[in-house]
């Protein structure tokens, strides 16, 4: 079908395949959301924005789980700077798709954008725990290095420190992260609630892993 199709402009032969897949039904509403998903990445390619998030959408209408279409839309609308729609799109993918984590990162991202900063946390925090993605662990630290929040830095990079001694990164983030411990340490000196008695009631699992931690050193 898609081949037959090719003689036609792109705005022509999407409207094409919609109608063709109305006309058929549902059973091949997938395959043909997919070949939109192509042609929007296509468009995005060449800058030809606005009919990519018309494929995007076009797409959406005919599989609302497909998940390419709402990263692709989501990541587009931010781009383009419209961070409430990019929102909206995201919150769309978690209720169509639940188990789709990149929607967490991209709407975190989004939501720090739009000032809303414990949110934001929340759902990078999500994408962390499904995924155990490194980098966005370190990018959560520097949201809170940017933002002025020393002992929540402190705590991202004393999971990193652990992570890393448990040999989940490489030697060269092992050093980086032991000299920024010591470093926020320093910084946050007697607020610290891990090091410092009395300045909380750390979990056990903390205290357990802060000593594991100095014993490595």
């Amino acid at each position: 079908m898609a081949r037959g199709l090719r003689a036609f402009p792109g705005w022509l032969r999407a409207t094409r395949l919609v109608a063709l897949v109305l006309m058929a039904g549902d059973a091949r509403a997938a395959s043909v959301a997919d070949e939109l998903v192509r042609e929007a990445h296509a468009h995005e390619a060449a800058h030809e924005d606005d009919l990519a998030l018309r494929r995007y959408s076009e797409a959406l209408a005919l599989d609302p789980t497909q998940a390419d279409a709402y990263l692709g839309l989501g990541a587009l609308r931010f781009l383009l700077g419209d961070a409430r729609e990019a929102e909206r799109v995201y919150d769309m993918a978690l209720s169509h798709v639940p188990g789709l984590t990149a929607a967490w990162l991209g709407r975190g991202r989004v939501r720090r954008a739009l000032g809303e900063l414990r949110e934001a946390d929340a759902d990078l925090e999500a994408y962390i725990g499904s995924t155990g993605d490194l980098s966005v662990l370190r990018e959560l630290a520097g949201w809170y290095a940017e933002e002025g929040r020393p002992l929540a830095e402190l705590a991202v990079w004393r999971r990193l420190l652990l992570l890393a001694l448990d040999g989940h990164d490489s030697p060269a983030r092992r050093h980086e992260a032991e000299v920024t411990v010591r470093a926020l340490e320093l910084i946050v000196g007697s607020v610290d609630p891990v090091r410092v008695p009395g300045g909380g009631a750390p979990a056990s699992a903390v205290r357990r892993g802060i000593a594991r931690m100095d014993r490595r050193r």
